[in-house]
């Protein structure tokens, strides 16, 4: 067991200088695929390998192409980082190694995912009676939701999904917002539902309520917390009216706008979510923890666990004590333990802790548009969260800007498309993201466009 402590202290080593050299690290560096992949690239060993050489060489020779993903000046996509009390937890999970799908064989991971998912359910104002899964991320999240909505809204016109299978089920409408985020359309075709209906949506991306007609056909309305360009929030207590009022079901993806609720100065973006059906978020975003992490939440219970939940005479399941199984609620037999970074994040920062986190993001984003619109940039969103969309005069001039902010190595964020013409798109979701990397980013933009400026 000597050789395994020095293993894991030689990995912690090079984990902890990965850390504190990021902000030394290009972002996103320039890498020469060629190099990268013969360093890579081995035969098939025939014969095993000193696992200390294994972790040295793995970690140089992947360097040059691991990005700064995890710093604070990563605005692409909508990345969290780890703050340090999850990522300790997370290697943890990876030492203890349980498998989190059953009760009975890892009651520690059990417990701490009910306890976990309780918090979560408190700071993001879902009902405390509905139920949880925690799965990879939003995507399966959608996917777990929407398995339980398809099974409800079926079973309220008399068809069991179960049983049946979908071959002569009477047709499911599903109605989205004209920029709702791929990963719903994802789950509409991996469940069988096909294409959805779309509704207009404003020039922030918000559904246009005003066009959400429903009737009695079986009918899930999929409402956006937190637009992926604009960060712009659904009226959610004007579509909770109307799918009421028909029975229609209200599922809701708050990748990161739902952790919105866990701040009380921007709470009021989520009114009404708590009257929703189901609820799709990552804690891998906002709540800052490593990957991969989302959840699954269902007023439904009963609908939840029919869908997801499986038995066989090997598993050890109900125990009679009424324990949680959490195999019940997520479509994975296998699995990561992923309550014990979340548990840990959230003890470790608190309620406050997460709102203030939540809050800074949300200012350095709106000091990100003012500094931009400084240099001439078109702000396109108003800046309600974290996201910043913006352009400059055409889109030749937006994607020169952008490209040389990206072979800077100071910071990346990914360029879009918003109203047919190019655009520049900002998210600020980092822990670690301080004013210092704001304005060293602003200084990159600067650079970028007076060099731009002189090369016309």
């Amino acid at each position: 067991m000597g050789e395994t402590r020095d293993l894991l202290r030689l990995t912690a080593e090079i984990s902890a200088d990965f850390v504190e050299g990021l902000d030394e690290r290009p972002v996103l560096p320039e890498v020469d695929l060629e190099a990268l992949r013969a360093a890579l690239t081995r035969d098939l060993p025939d014969a095993p390998t000193d696992a200390r050489a294994v972790i040295s060489e793995l970690a140089a020779n992947s360097d040059a192409g691991i990005a700064a993903m995890a710093g604070g000046r990563w605005f692409g996509f909508v990345l969290g980082g780890s703050v340090p009390a999850a990522l300790a937890a997370d290697w943890l999970t990876s030492a203890w190694d349980q498998n989190a799908g059953l009760f009975a064989p890892t009651p520690a991971a059990a417990i701490v995912e009910e306890v976990a998912g309780g918090w979560l359910r408190e700071l993001l104002g879902v009902p405390t009676a509905a139920s949880f899964g925690f799965v990879t991320g939003c995507q399966m999240a959608h996917v777990t939701a929407l398995a339980a909505a398809r099974l409800h809204v079926l079973h309220e016109r008399g068809w069991d999904v179960g049983d049946d299978g979908l071959y002569g089920a009477p047709p499911i409408r599903v109605v989205v917002g004209a920029t709702r985020h791929v990963t719903v359309d994802r789950a509409l075709r991996l469940l069988g539902m096909g294409a959805p209906d779309i509704i207009g949506a404003d020039d922030q991306g918000r559904m246009r309520v005003e066009e959400l007609e429903l009737d009695e056909r079986p009918t899930i309305v999929c409402t956006q917390i937190g637009d992926v360009n604009t960060g712009a929030c659904d009226d959610v207590s004007a579509i909770v009216e109307r799918t009421h009022a028909s029975g229609a079901w209200l599922h809701v993806d708050g990748a990161f706008g739902l952790w919105a609720a866990a701040s009380p100065s921007l709470r009021h973006l989520v009114a009404g979510c708590e009257h929703a059906d189901s609820w799709a978020t990552d804690a891998h975003k906002w709540l800052n923890v490593p990957y991969d992490c989302g959840i699954a939440f269902c007023a439904h219970p009963e609908s939840h666990r029919a869908a997801m939940g499986t038995t066989a005479a090997y598993l050890v399941q109900g125990d009679g004590e009424g324990n949680r199984e959490p195999l019940d609620y997520n479509p994975e037999f296998s699995r990561r333990a992923r309550g014990f970074p979340v548990y840990a994040a959230i003890r470790a920062l608190g309620r406050t802790g997460i709102a203030a986190m939540i809050e800074r993001s949300c200012a350095h984003a709106r000091r990100f548009a003012a500094g931009l619109e400084e240099l001439g940039a078109e702000v396109l969103n108003e800046v309600v969260l974290n996201q910043v969309l913006f352009r400059f005069e055409d889109d030749e001039r937006t994607a020169d800007v952008l490209r040389a902010v990206q072979a800077s190595g100071e910071a990346w964020m990914s360029g879009t498309v918003w109203s047919g013409r190019a655009a520049i798109r900002v998210s600020v979701s980092n822990w670690q993201t301080t004013d210092e990397d704001v304005e060293r980013t602003l200084a990159a933009y600067r650079a970028a466009v007076s060099g731009q400026a002189a090369a016309r």
